[in-house]
């Protein structure tokens, strides 16, 4: 991958479920097996197995986008259309956003983020939440970059993740 890449984005299908599930378990794997007690086996089998991505894939209030370089899956976009989080009525919930450590750092992140935000305008959504997790501050101070502010917080209940990473802060942007 070259820093003058040229990303190729497009909307993924109900076909494209076990490209989708290799590239989650890859990405997730870079960043998030340390959260676990067991290295999040349980989580990306739940989360990331095929039928499950199918469910995803074919309901109609997500909206999923896949980047590549060339022909390599290297990120991915999972964007909830019509969602609510105490006090956001009209807005929509960017729910992933992951795209793999090699291809990080050069702009696919903000291009993912573009796209979501004209996908939320175009649905006329009054604004766009996301939630992190509390120590992801490199994605916090990228979100916040893009004009997210914190304004709520959460404490996940899974109990195979360590307790010091349970905490999570919901970011909002108004459109």
């Amino acid at each position: 991958m070259s820093e003058n890449e040229e990303w190729v984005i497009r909307p993924l299908t109900v076909d494209d479920a076990e490209i989708l599930s290799a590239l989650s378990i890859s990405i997730y794997k870079q960043y998030y097996t340390h959260l676990w007690h067991d290295g999040g086996v349980w989580y990306m089998e739940y989360a990331y197995n095929t039928a499950q991505l199918r469910k995803e894939l074919s309901d109609p209030d997500n909206c999923h986008y896949l980047a590549c370089s060339g022909q390599l899956p290297v990120g991915y976009s999972k964007m909830r259309l019509h969602e609510k989080w105490r006090g956001l009525e009209n807005c929509s919930e960017l729910e992933r956003i992951y795209i793999l450590r090699e291809a990080a750092g050069r702009g696919l992140g903000k291009k993912l983020m573009v796209i979501a935000f004209d996908v939320a305008r175009l649905h006329r959504k009054e604004g766009l939440f996301l939630k992190a997790m509390d120590s992801s501050t490199d994605a916090i101070a990228f979100y916040k970059k893009l004009g997210f502010e914190i304004f709520d917080t959460l404490t996940l209940s899974f109990e195979q993740m360590k307790i010091e990473y349970r905490g999570m802060v919901v970011l909002k942007k108004l459109l």
